[in-house]
């Protein structure tokens, strides 16, 4: 079973418009709304993908019954937690000649819910995938991503971190399968520009040097680079298509790098289907169809290059 997490999830009010002016009366041409969380979004694409998935994860309010409702009609499994006070929170995402995006705070998570959550993930098997992606609320601890790997290390259960700064770097001394920064997170990381594959590389070295096994990372219209657990590097250029929608696409790209790898076990058929799958999201108004997915990854290819 693959499992995903999402902490604070949210019903996404995606507004069209021709042109945005501040101060005047804005109407919108079209309106739609979303069960928005990386963890959700994960679990969709696993699923459309074929695969067996369960989303974990807080909501509350009559916001969170209908990201709930929303999410079972996706097909996969829910395993959700109830909170009795506050309510999921409302994203404006609003598409017109720029985005333009309000996000809300979300409700506090007490302590006895978050107990609830972790003794969930103790209850986790061998061989089962773990994916934590996205923030948390200002609730919680920046170590609680490394709370739970905690919980599962013995398990042989691979974890996939999305995540940035301390929160992804308190997870690296537990070992996570997977990470996935991209270049401005990197240098955020580090404190340093990357204005290169070279340093690009060192730097994702350096994650696997405190922890990491893979690190790939996503380069938006120049593709994604994996720097792999057997040392060797592979490169993807990046789909060829309108882009419609930047929201999700990073989460596909994970979903899909989970799937070619259990799937095939090859580092660069994950991240072709990886690459397919975060290309296809964003040529989709929402989340990818696996008729999309399919036809992107016939046009990429993933291959290992070699630097120094």
């Amino acid at each position: 079973m693959i499992y995903t997490i999402t902490f604070n999830p949210s019903l996404d009010d995606v507004i069209f418009v021709e042109d945005f002016e501040i101060g005047k009366t804005n109407r919108s041409y079209s309106e739609k709304m979303f069960p928005g969380g990386k963890g959700f979004n994960v679990s969709t694409i696993l699923h459309r993908l074929g695969l067996e998935t369960t989303a974990l994860g807080f909501v509350a309010g009559f916001t969170g019954k209908e990201i709930e409702r929303q999410l079972k009609e996706r097909g996969f499994a829910c395993d959700l937690i109830d909170l009795e006070e506050g309510f999921s929170r409302i994203n404006i995402k609003m598409k017109g000649k720029q985005e333009t995006e309000i996000n809300g705070s979300g409700p506090v998570i007490p302590k006895e819910k978050t107990a609830q959550l972790m003794a969930k993930i103790k209850e986790m098997k061998k061989d089962d995938w773990l994916v934590l992606a996205g923030s948390i609320p200002s609730s919680l601890s920046n170590d609680t991503y490394a709370q739970m790997m905690a919980l599962v290390e013995a398990k042989g259960i691979r974890v996939v971190v999305d995540a940035t700064g301390e929160l992804l770097l308190k997870t690296l001394v537990w070992h996570p399968f997977l990470i996935k920064p991209n270049r401005d997170e990197l240098e955020e990381i580090f404190g340093y520009s990357i204005p290169d594959a070279k340093t690009l590389i060192s730097a994702a070295r350096k994650l696997q040097a405190m922890g990491a096994e893979n690190v790939l990372v996503s380069l938006g219209s120049k593709g994604a680079m994996l720097v792999s657990q057997d040392g060797k590097i592979y490169q993807c250029p990046a789909a060829n298509g309108i882009l419609k929608n930047s929201v999700g696409s990073g989460d596909s790209m994970v979903a899909g790098f989970i799937a070619g790898y259990m799937k095939s076990g090859c580092y660069d058929e994950a991240l072709r289907l990886g690459s397919a799958c975060g290309g296809a999201t964003a040529f989709s108004e929402d989340l990818a169809q696996k008729e999309l997915i399919d036809q992107v990854y016939e046009t990429l290819q993933a291959e290992e290059i070699r630097y120094a």
